[in-house]
């Protein structure tokens, strides 16, 4: 096994297995946070563009879409997860073959998974719409917006795969600089194609096609010039194993996400049942929820790169630490953008949409989710942490679990209380899902502990305790 050296300045890759958890994980989840936040910005500005610019069935059109694509982007989004977790602990190891040859693995792996991804969503996608229940007002919109998107699928798995092994390797920077530039380049495209040339929705898939593809070469060229990841041909020489070893930590990832997926198509076809005005005011309700959930998402990927360098590097104590500033900036995540989605939901609604009926029902989802919303925050973070240790199972158990309580709640009390249901659909989900990967954390990392302390668990119990010198301990 030769050893990777480890250069931990600003212009290379961060070593987080040592040093303070706390300095470590914020250099990191800054230019992380910015990462996810101008992604969510720039779908949150094509919706805003689409439904000023095109009227509320449009972005009913669009909006319909998100289920569909949450199942194929986030099948690929888990596996690319998945692999950067042996990258990050091959790296944390410092095991520098076994780095390059699951590099070259990830490589031929992605570019199969594009090609089929990108076949099976363009012909199914027809057939997945009318199993939805797509109103005829709209399944235009959403086939001329799901071709050219799905389409074109191979550019936002190539950013994805290629991110998350920046990521793994602790280079939050570049993904950041790769947003910063496609968020320009998609808000400008946008603005050209639906308000100047009036092309429609397509205008909206165009602008985050190319979008995508500027992201993954920014991406792709920062990959070439680390030393420690630089491959040759003799790399690409992989037996079964690697790609057995890839596949058995990223498919349950991937099935997580599908099937987390599925259940959230589910909750569509039942909100396409009573219209396009459900229809537009969930999609309204899908962007805000998913713009307020990320800063916490983000800690959950700060805690995933954080924690696999550590398990690779044996330093299990570390990983308790870095779960105990991860969930600090949960907290503080739930308490200001839950707020707003509780005292201002009818402005927030607003913003994005012009029907009173639409915007009265975003008051009903809103309020009871942003209250509710501090038990997704510690999901994404406990959940990443588990993953990070290389245990997907439990994870994806919890993915079905998800998809069950959100089928449930959302068949049996939206004929019962309307819109309602579905806020009451994914608090159920959340919290079920919780409790399973809060067990498996505990499960995973206790047993660790308990060899290289004899007060193992008093110490991770410890870990949830607010008190005044926490940061302090945390850094020592």
């Amino acid at each position: 096994m030769s050893a990777i050296s480890v250069n931990t300045s600003k212009k290379q890759v961060i070593d987080f297995t040592k040093g303070s958890p706390f300095k470590l994980i914020l250099s990191f989840y800054w230019p992380l946070l910015l990462t996810s936040m101008l992604q969510q910005l720039y779908n949150f500005a094509d919706t805003w563009i689409v439904g000023k610019g095109l009227g509320d069935n449009a972005l009913a059109a669009v909006g319909n879409m998100g289920s569909l694509f949450f199942l194929i982007v986030g099948f690929s989004f888990g596996l690319a997860n998945g692999f950067g977790v042996l990258i990050a602990q091959s790296f944390g190891a410092r095991d520098e073959k076994t780095l390059r040859h699951r590099l070259a693995g990830v490589i031929e792996l992605g570019i199969l998974l594009a090609v089929v991804l990108s076949v099976f969503s363009v012909v199914f996608l027809p057939f997945a719409l009318k199993l939805l229940r797509t109103d005829p007002l709209i399944i235009g919109d959403s086939l001329k917006y799901g071709y050219i998107v799905f389409g074109g699928l191979s550019a936002g798995i190539c950013y994805n795969i290629s991110a998350s092994v920046l990521r793994a390797l602790g280079d939050s920077r570049t993904p950041l600089k790769a947003i910063i530039v496609s968020s320009l380049l998609n808000l400008a495209l946008d603005s050209l194609f639906i308000l100047v040339l009036h092309t429609g929705v397509e205008g909206a898939a165009i602008a985050t096609l190319c979008s995508q593809v500027v992201s993954s070469v920014i991406c792709i060229r920062r990959l070439t010039k680390i030393p420690v990841i630089r491959l040759e041909k003799k790399h690409f020489s992989n037996g079964g194993k690697v790609f057995l070893e890839l596949l058995k930590n990223g498919l349950p990832m991937a099935f997580m996400n599908s099937i987390t997926a599925v259940g959230c198509m589910v909750v569509q076809y039942f909100v396409n049942g009573f219209g396009v005005v459900y229809t537009a005011a969930y999609a309204a309700c899908s962007k805000y929820l998913n713009l307020f959930m990320n800063p916490a998402a983000t800690a959950g990927s700060a805690m995933s790169a954080y924690t696999s360098q550590n398990y690779g590097a044996g330093e299990y104590k570390r990983i308790g630490q870095g779960l105990a500033v991860c969930t600090g900036i949960s907290a503080f995540s739930y308490l200001t953008l839950g707020s707003l989605m509780v005292f201002l939901p009818k402005q927030l609604g607003g913003l994005l949409l012009s029907g009173s009926d639409q915007i009265a029902l975003v008051c009903d989802f809103l309020p009871r989710c942003g209250i509710m919303l501090i038990f997704v925050d510690l999901l994404f973070v406990v959940r990443s942490g588990v993953q990070g240790m290389g245990k997907p199972m439990l994870p994806m158990v919890s993915g079905i679990l998800e998809m069950i309580l959100r089928i449930a709640v959302i068949s049996y009390f939206i004929g019962r209380i309307g819109f309602k249901a579905t806020a009451y659909a994914e608090i159920s989900a959340w919290i079920g899902a919780l409790s399973i990967n809060a067990y498996a954390f505990y499960a995973a990392l206790a047993p660790k502990l308990k060899k290289d302390s004899e007060d193992g668990e008093r110490f991770f119990f410890s870990l949830f305790k607010f008190v005044p010198n926490r940061y302090k301990y945390i850094g020592r």
